[in-house]
């Protein structure tokens, strides 16, 4: 069974009672979660339930190597993810014989996060799973939860294997969450080509974290690296403590304005604004609402360009509970009881992403619950179900990649019922710019469906050689793994992986079977990153992004530290890094060619033709980009000296016959920079209708392709075998490429910047580029062929 529905809806009692039964029963349940973050959450919430039958424990690389005997014997409730199951638990099913002999139920939480070349991993484990239960006579259920999705039960099905019963309805109480798309002004700064650059998503969600905080507004802000998260917290703290240096007294209230209880007060979505702002009244799938316009005559206190000059309650010093925040509406006013001791104020604001100690995510989590901490910047890591409740508010720089994701972090903030504010951020993106333009993409829209290919023979092949060594495989098997099974063991065999016996297939190699798996990298032999001062060993790095990440002169951030990395060894699998502190960060850009293997479907899209299908793809990193971390702005293109690298994958593509591009040659436009500009933009708004990252797919684009011989442009998956990502772009290419015309047609630049045809990894220099040529172009492609009847 799979439960589909929104944040805070009760899904967790859902399994949680059943669960707790059946451990009660003699039973034992496994618990699967994305993130080590959601077990520690649920560990608390399990032993604050104070039954002595129920021994919960958490198994993952947090727990210490003493502990875990102990979980392995007497433990029936353990939480661990999918990568300690994979490499740590099946390979070992033997010892965890007596678990899995009384395993009646397999949960599967926050499930929504296995999507694209991750989630056709763990589609693979949970077989192996299935598997290992069948070899100690249990068949556990298996019961998944998930945030509101498209199609929860066809989705739980491929992840599982199973057929599936969902439950989408909801009726659980909450109270509304006011929406605003916030985009982030144009600078007088000059990127690539003259192209104007905006201030940075980064910077604003910053000055945002800064101001809420300081009008006592418990805040969590989504930043989508790493190293943004820590920029963001320094940036937040750094404005506090200008704060608290130039006002030294603390808050009180004036007469004409009546004393709050800090953070008691809500948004209030009637308040006059510039913004573009929706009460979603949680519920994502709700009308399209009416922005709010101020009246005429007065000043709007909302600035969309999200300018800030001073932080709230800064702005007046005669006066220090004045606001001068854009958000001043949504901010409750401290009485003198509840005044702040200033010289505290940047502590009020930290950082929280993977990579930290367990103890310190722990402590965290603990202060933010608490309000000792009022404002988190973290990665998605805090997305999913850690019930931080009491959050007033939440910031998301940047697009997180789908609307779910969108309504899960919004989600955050307003639990128990409270009113909340949401405010998305938009970078420096054309589908960021799309969305702040086109709300109605987000309003009144259901969300996405959920992309996986467990049978991408490149994700399939490990796991069968995973399965065959924990148990050999046989022909009763087969039908476990999907219908292409058969033919990839026939490549397993002959590439030497498995033998082929009469009583099935057998693993003979001494190395590791699940080292071949690389479940959330690309594959390949890892690359180790060293310090080359002291020959620590920081982590590793998959093949395939090792030439877009570890490369010659990268910045590489590891647990909130900076490195700069001297030297990238491919044949040694060696990075050599020194410790640095650069004010910039770092954009690989490669050249592709592509040629086309075979085409599986077509069809006419206006006078062109549409196609999607099996290509190759040679890829070459030649240079990487260096951008100012605050400004966004552009500071040199470094060469770099990289072998190309070949990916067999699938694409999408689309063509125009030389009848429909004559008029466009005629009125001088570059077809080549029109096709450019056209594939960039539309790599930029493809993760809104296939839940993907631009960074997982890539684009050709050529007036005169050699396999076609015509004007091509192709969108693939950036994948070894596919990832369903452009499969689902065939699936709605006219929603697709309509979005994209809009996308390039919003952006106010004149001949394109990073909002709309430029992308940053570009090996070309974004040369040449034709914005009024891509609009054209995308208007004869979607335009109805005057020659069909």
């Amino acid at each position: 069974m799979i439960i589909s529905t929104g944040t805070a809806s009760g899904k967790s009692l859902a399994y949680l009672t059943p669960a707790v039964a059946s451990c009660l029963d003699g039973g034992t349940i496994l618990y699967l979660t994305p993130t080590k973050a959601l077990a520690a959450d649920q560990l608390r919430a399990l032993r604050e339930l104070r039954i002595t039958q129920l021994r919960a424990a958490c198994f993952d690389g947090d727990t210490p190597f003493e502990e875990r005997t102990w979980v392995r014997k007497h433990a029936n409730y353990v939480l661990t993810n999918p990568d300690m199951l994979h490499r740590g638990i099946l390979p070992r099913h033997a010892q965890w014989s007596s678990f899995f002999r009384r395993l009646r139920m397999v949960v599967v939480d926050e499930c929504h996060g296995y999507r694209g070349v991750f989630g056709s991993h763990v589609a693979q484990i949970l077989r192996r799973l299935r598997r290992v239960c069948a070899r100690y006579g249990s068949r556990p259920t298996f019961l998944l939860a998930s945030a509101t999705a498209s199609e929860p039960g066809v989705f739980a099905m491929r992840l599982t294997g199973l057929e599936m019963d969902e439950v989408t309805s909801d009726a659980s109480p909450r109270g509304s969450t006011t929406i605003a798309l916030w985009e982030p002004p144009l600078t007088d700064l000059r990127g690539e080509g003259g192209a104007p650059v905006r201030r940075t998503a980064t910077a604003e969600t910053a000055d945002l974290l800064a101001d809420l905080v300081l009008a006592d507004i418990r805040t969590l802000a989504f930043v989508r690296s790493r190293r943004g998260a820590e920029t963001v917290a320094l940036a937040a703290r750094a404005k506090l403590t200008d704060v608290a240096f130039s006002l030294p007294t603390p808050i009180s209230s004036t007469p004409d304005q009546p004393p709050h209880s800090g953070g008691s007060d809500k948004p209030q979505p009637d308040q006059p604004s510039h913004a573009r702002m929706h009460d979603a009244s949680g519920d994502p799938g709700s009308p399209t609402p009416t922005p709010t316009e101020p009246p005429a005559s007065e000043p709007a206190p909302f600035n969309t360009t999200g300018e800030h000059s001073r932080p709230a309650n800064a702005g007046n010093l005669e006066n220090p509970a004045r606001s001068e925040s854009p958000l001043d509406w949504a901010f409750p006013h401290p009485s003198e009881s509840d005044a702040q001791d200033w010289a505290d104020l940047p502590n009020k604001i930290a950082a929280y992403r993977a990579g930290y100690l367990a103890e310190d995510r722990r402590l965290l989590e603990k202060a933010l619950r608490e309000g000792t901490i009022m404002g988190l910047a973290t990665t998605n890591a805090l997305e999913l179900g850690v019930d931080v409740s009491g959050l007033d508010a939440v910031l998301i720089a940047g697009w997180p990649g789908t609307r779910a994701s969108l309504w899960q972090q919004a989600g955050r903030a307003g639990r128990d019922g409270q009113d909340a504010l949401a405010v998305l951020i938009a970078r420096d993106d054309p589908l960021d710019t799309y969305l702040v333009h086109h709300p109605q993409a987000l309003f009144g829209q259901p969300v996405e469906a959920i992309v996986l290919d467990p049978g991408n023979p490149y994700v399939l092949g490990p796991h069968l050689c995973a399965a065959a060594a924990e148990i050999p495989l046989t022909d009763d098997d087969l039908p476990i793994f999907g219908t292409t099974t058969p033919n990839v063991l026939e490549d397993l065999v002959q590439q030497g992986l498995l033998r082929k016996r009469p009583a099935g297939w057998f693993w003979t190699r001494r190395e590791r079977a699940t080292d071949l798996a690389d479940i959330r990298g690309g594959g390949g032999a890892p690359i180790q990153v060293v310090e080359s001062s002291t020959g620590r060993l920081l982590g590793s790095v998959d093949e395939p992004s090792a030439h877009t990440t570890v490369h010659t002169g990268a910045v590489y951030l590891h647990q909130g530290e900076t490195f700069l990395v001297e030297l990238l060894d491919l044949e040694g699998g060696v990075a050599l890094v020194s410790s640095a502190n650069p004010d910039y960060t770092t954009f690989a850009r490669d050249i592709t060619d592509i040629s086309i293997l075979a085409t599986q479907r077509s069809h006419p899209l206006g006078p062109g033709t549409l196609h999607f299908g099996e290509v190759e793809v040679t890829r070459q990193v030649v240079s990487y980009l260096k951008r100012r971390l605050h400004s966004g702005e552009m500071l040199g293109d470094e060469p770099l000296d990289l072998p190309p690298r070949t990916l067999r994958t699938r694409a999408v593509w689309w063509t125009l016959p030389a009848t429909a591009v004559a008029p466009l040659a005629e009125a001088a436009i570059d077809l080549g920079g029109a096709a450019h500009a056209a594939e960039h933009a539309s790599i930029g708004l493809l993760p809104l209708f296939a839940t993907c990252d631009r960074w997982d797919i890539g684009g050709v684009s050529t007036e005169l392709h050699a396999d076609t011989g015509l004007l091509t442009v192709f969108v693939y998956d950036g994948h070894e075998g596919g990832a369903g990502f452009a499969e689902r772009g065939y699936a709605r290419a006219t929603e697709w490429l309509t979005a994209t015309r809009e996308a390039i047609a919003s952006c106010e630049c004149e001949r394109g910047c990073p909002s709309c045809i430029q992308s940053p990894k570009c090996g070309n220099g974004n040369d040449p580029l034709h914005k009024r040529g891509a609009i054209r172009l995308l208007d004869t492609l979607l335009s109805p062929d005057p020659q069909t009847p």
